[in-house]
């Protein structure tokens, strides 16, 4: 028989104790169903948690699952579903991807040493959505084959070469200038609304969605009456700049806004 531990999706609020009849039939990881997890002190904090394979989840093996995508996908997949399912009925605050517990006891003494913190980032965080704003940079790649020299006819080739190495930089050039006023534009955009932001590292290799170089990852916290306005403001500030793309995603739980520091869930569960 195949042992099972504790994966946690969120911290949530859970205020007239409905939520869990609520989420009854969502599969979690693994298809497991997920049930809540609470302390005796506060009812209305808890966390949303399923039963997963032990064998999946330890260190070693996690290791391992992270450089399998389809398996990661699967986990994400779930993951996200459960967190969107609790946002669309409370306020949440989503936890990292493969956050796991020895048994739903020891989520139990992790809610319950920071139950406070969670309890008041919670209400910091009602009624506020999370918007991602991405600027792509759609410049000449580095590497393109430079023209052939029949293109120019009154240069050599070897000038030719370096004519055309040369146009290309500053093609590369300007639209790197024409982001970083993008950038601000959006900035200044995005602040009108906003009431927080977290600047993500840029996404790079398969992370990255569609042509162009990522050079902003930014999240914003917006307050749900103004959640379309941030959208179109966004938008409409980012207009009018070649060789730029902006791209507005959400809105979200509020994932990077979740968790204080010093409110990190306790490290995982050791074998």
């Amino acid at each position: 028989m195949t042992e099972a531990i504790s994966y946690a999706y969120a911290v949530a609020r859970d205020a007239d104790g409905s939520l869990e009849e609520e989420l009854s039939g969502l599969p979690g990881v693994a298809d497991a169903p997920v049930h809540l997890v609470r302390t005796g002190h506060r009812g209305d904090v808890v966390v949303a948690v399923s039963p997963v394979p032990e064998q999946d989840f330890q260190e070693d093996a996690l290791r391992a699952h992270l450089e399998d995508l389809d398996w990661l996908e699967s986990v994400a997949r779930a993951h996200h579903r459960v967190i969107e399912a609790l946002a669309a009925r409370t306020t949440v605050l989503p936890l990292r991807l493969a956050t796991v517990y020895l048994d739903d006891e020891r989520v139990r003494q992790m809610l319950d040493v920071r139950l406070e913190a969670f309890a008041d980032r919670l209400s910091e965080l009602a009624a506020h959505v999370e918007w991602g704003v991405k600027i792509y940079v759609e410049a000449p790649a580095a590497d393109e084959s430079p023209a052939e020299p029949s293109a120019e006819p009154d240069l050599s080739p070897g000038r030719a070469y370096l004519s055309h190495r040369r146009a290309q930089r500053h093609a590369r050039e300007d639209a790197y200038r024409e982001a970083e006023q993008a950038a601000r534009h959006v900035e200044d955009a995005a602040r009108g609304v906003a009431v927080d932001r977290v600047q993500h590292r840029t996404q790079q290799g398969e992370l990255a969605r569609g042509p162009g170089e990522n050079v902003v990852n930014d999240a914003y916290l917006v307050p749900l009456e103004h959640a379309e306005r941030f959208r179109t403001d966004v938008l409409r500030a980012a207009e009018g700049f070649p060789g730029v793309r902006v791209e507005v995603t959400g809105p979200w739980a509020p994932y990077s806004f979740a968790t204080p520091a010093e409110a990190e869930p306790l490290k995982r569960a050791a074998p």
